[in-house]
């Protein structure tokens, strides 16, 4: 099970973006690789605190975790699951620079060149109430920037393979050296040396992939998954691709509407149902099923079905499918029908009168968000 990354970083929850830097970096240094050479669980912590920082340090993924722990990242296929996808290679790409220089790429010892990463693609994955409740795998079809077969590659001369260049400036505090990213390789310390005829000018082609996208049961609409290394190539023969960020789109239902894990569902039901009693039919997401109406039941009364709402992200089980009932009321009539009803106004079985055990609507809205 995973630790809760405020714990890994040692933090609160109310913890500043500068506390969380901050914190991040001391683990960082702490368990770093080349700090710790040929230790294992040294390295296995380097990973998880940065899998945290990436979630912490970004404010949409942290209202998230916040919100949903781990399950709003987890999820076979990329997003979540070991490190989110992050290899050490990952790590230095992203957050390099909160180590100040004092550390290179891993096992650089100091200035290594680092992998770059090619940029994410984006899409948008639309989904049926059914396919929330019950969790969905879907395939689809992305275009993708990927390096063509037969490119090759020659160190690049500025920066002598580093993929960084040192720069010397003069400040009131004397001879100041910085680097900085170079500006001939873009970083990659590698420059194109051959390319066939149907490649870009960074040896690029474009490909149509399928990506099988396992999507957790409970997600929500607005949320954002990570399937790694389904993004665009980055130049360089030991680039990393970039990722597939997938926005949940949910579709609406005709019938049933979605409150966070609870379902709402409008029942309509005739004069002489309501009397008499009825047995009804009616959707839910897990397919139809029947309820019973008691005689003589009042509009406005809500029934709940216990655990046919959508499951919650974080496995605390189902939300309820509330059900109103509204007694219809017939907006013409003929003259036998109206006769009755005349007949009927003065009869004690007509007239209104509510027990002490029957809601009023404000109690009723209370107890549905309860």
């Amino acid at each position: 099970m995973k630790k809760d990354f405020y714990e890994v970083l040692g933090i609160s929850k109310n913890a500043s973006p500068e506390e969380i830097k901050k914190a991040y970096r001391k683990k960082a240094i702490q368990y770093h690789p080349d700090k710790n050479p040929g230790d294992a669980a040294a390295e296995e912590n380097f990973k998880t605190c940065a899998e945290a920082y990436e979630v912490l340090s970004d404010a949409n993924k942290k209202a998230k975790y916040d919100q949903y722990g781990h399950q709003a990242f987890d999820g076979n296929g990329g997003f979540g699951g070991g490190h989110g996808g992050m290899n050490m290679d990952d790590i230095f790409s992203q957050f390099g620079d909160i180590f100040g220089g004092g550390f290179g790429g891993f096992g650089g010892g100091g200035g290594g060149q680092r992998r770059m990463k090619g940029s994410n693609l984006r899409i948008k994955v639309k989904l049926t109430l059914e396919e929330i409740a019950n969790g969905v795998e879907k395939k689809v079809k992305v275009k993708r920037k990927v390096q063509a077969a037969g490119v090759t590659y020659k160190t690049c001369a500025t920066c002598n393979g580093q993929g960084q260049v040192m720069r010397v400036t003069n400040t009131i505090l004397g001879r100041m050296q910085t680097a900085a990213t170079c500006p001939n390789c873009g970083g990659a310390g590698q420059m194109i040396d051959g390319k066939p005829a149907n490649a870009d000018s960074q040896g690029f082609i474009t490909d149509d992939d399928t990506v099988s996208i396992k999507i957790p049961a409970g997600v929500v609409d607005g949320m954002q998954l990570k399937v790694a290394g389904k993004g665009n190539d980055a130049p360089g023969k030991n680039s990393i691709p970039g990722d597939l960020i997938v926005a949940i789109e949910e579709i609406e239902h005709e019938f049933l509407k979605r409150e966070g894990e609870n379902l709402h569902y409008d029942l309509y039901i005739s004069f002489p149902e309501a009397a008499l009693g009825i047995s009804k039919e009616i959707e839910t997401v897990s397919g139809k099923v029947r309820i019973k109406l008691e005689e003589g039941i009042q509009s406005g009364k809500i029934l709940r079905l216990k655990g046919k709402g959508i499951p919650s992200l974080n496995s605390y089980g189902n939300g309820d499918l509330l059900v109103h009932v509204n007694v219809w009321t017939p907006k013409t009539l003929n003259k036998e029908q109206k006769q009755f009803f005349e007949n009927m106004i003065a009869d004690e079985n007509f007239i209104p009168n509510p027990e002490k055990s029957d809601k009023s609507f404000f109690e009723k809205v209370k107890d549905m968000f309860s």
